[in-house]
């Protein structure tokens, strides 16, 4: 599977002022519950978190959850400003709550494999923090528990020019194939960017200690990364695992 496996665990202020835009109609409360959408947000740093909490608390349509509790949330709102391994390895964590449906509110996008990365993670919605006010941070909220998917329109052509750009690599004979990973190597590494630390993956396999680090030193050394959380990445952008 892809992605660690790409509108679209808080908040610096945005580069700029957000642009001006006309009045919308207040969204409806998503018809499944009747109730206020229950949302746990997460970030890069506690500014952008602080920035995003504010602002949704404001509004009645919106419940925001302790972090105790943020893997029960209906959305899970990651803020960042822009997606690096680490981001990538908590969007695949949230992908595999089944309570919950991710929405991204990125600084940028440095590529369109970054772009990709993203909704491969899980990711169903996207807004630009420079864009983040109120309105439509909870426009983003609101669809998001109602099961749409929003990606503004260039993001979307950005993507689509990165993905046929990858189909044609795939068909050059030339391009390089990617590295693989053992059954064994790719349990451990989903492990790992599911939060389990050496103990308890070593528990979870049935392997000593010792083997799963000599199994997670072999794979970083052989495929020249830095450690675990960059093995994690990598393997997540080239669907290793």
């Amino acid at each position: 599977m892809r992605c660690a496996d790409t509108n679209s665990p808080v908040p610096t202020s945005p580069a700029h002022a957000p642009r001006p835009h006309a009045p919308a109609p207040a969204p409806a409360v998503p018809h499944r519950t009747g109730r206020r959408v229950t949302v746990a947000v997460y970030a890069s740093d506690p500014i952008l978190r602080v920035g995003v909490v504010h602002q949704l608390r404001q509004r009645p349509e919106i419940e925001l959850v302790p972090d105790l509790d943020a893997d029960t949330a209906q959305v899970s709102l990651v803020t960042v400003d822009s997606v690096d391994d680490e981001t990538a390895a908590l969007l695949y964590r949230l992908r595999h709550n089944p309570d919950t449906r991710t929405g991204l509110v990125v600084g940028t996008f440095e590529s369109g494999d970054a772009l990709q990365r993203a909704i491969e993670c899980g990711v169903s919605a996207v807004l630009r923090r420079a864009e983040a006010d109120q309105d439509r941070l909870l426009r983003l909220v609101l669809a998001i528990a109602n099961g749409e998917g929003v990606l503004p329109g260039d993001l979307l052509a950005k993507l689509l020019d990165h993905v046929g750009s990858l189909q044609r690599s795939a068909l050059d004979p030339r391009s390089v194939s990617l590295s693989t990973l053992t059954a064994r190597e790719a349990d451990m590494l989903r492990l790992v960017s599911e939060g389990l630390d050496t103990a308890e993956i070593a528990r979870k396999t049935s392997y000593s200690e010792r083997t799963v680090k000599n199994v997670l030193h072999e794979v970083i050394t052989r495929l020249q990364l830095r450690n675990r959380t960059h093995a994690v990445g990598y393997a997540l952008r080239n669907g290793l695992i």
